[in-house]
């Protein structure tokens, strides 16, 4: 591939979409409170689902945690995700992807794993849909996450 052709990182675009990562994350961090670990539960009555969210790791400026589905389909692995949250920048980032260990800005292409160019920026919109999703159609085990965290009964 030519150096004209090969992929550039939009890391402008990278960058939002972190930062909107972040913003989805947080009421969600805010649920979760001291905890390790909290269910949500996602979907309809007639198919509900489990998201497992999971805190690896905590410090003063960074949170690691895992997000995974716990029932997505029989037949396929679920989606999980580790996701760096930097709170001094404010950003919410994937760093991991099952079943891959580690998720690069970029790749070159072709590959032996055949990872897109573009593969982190694609499991950031993934994660920002996810998100979306959880945010629309979630509640945690308790009660409704985004009644507690808005401060409403």
């Amino acid at each position: 591939m030519s150096r004209r052709n090969r992929y550039r990182l939009d890391f402008r675009a990278l960058m939002t979409q972190c930062e909107e990562n972040y913003a989805r994350l947080l009421p969600l961090m805010k649920a979760l409170g001291e905890r390790d670990a909290m269910d949500v539960q996602v979907g309809h009555d007639h198919h509900p689902h489990t998201l497992h969210m999971k805190v690896l790791e905590r410090s003063p400026y960074t949170t690691t945690v895992r997000l995974e589905d716990q029932e997505l389909l029989a037949h396929m692995p679920a989606p999980r995700l580790t996701v760096r949250l930097y709170h001094d920048a404010r950003l919410a980032e994937v760093t991991e992807a099952r079943p891959f260990r580690r998720v690069n800005a970029r790749y070159a292409y072709p590959n032996r794993h055949m990872h897109q160019p573009d593969e982190k920026a694609q499991w950031n919109l993934f994660l920002a849909e996810w998100l979306r999703h959880l945010h629309d159609h979630g509640r945690d085990n308790s009660q409704d996450w985004r009644r507690r965290v808005s401060g409403g009964q």
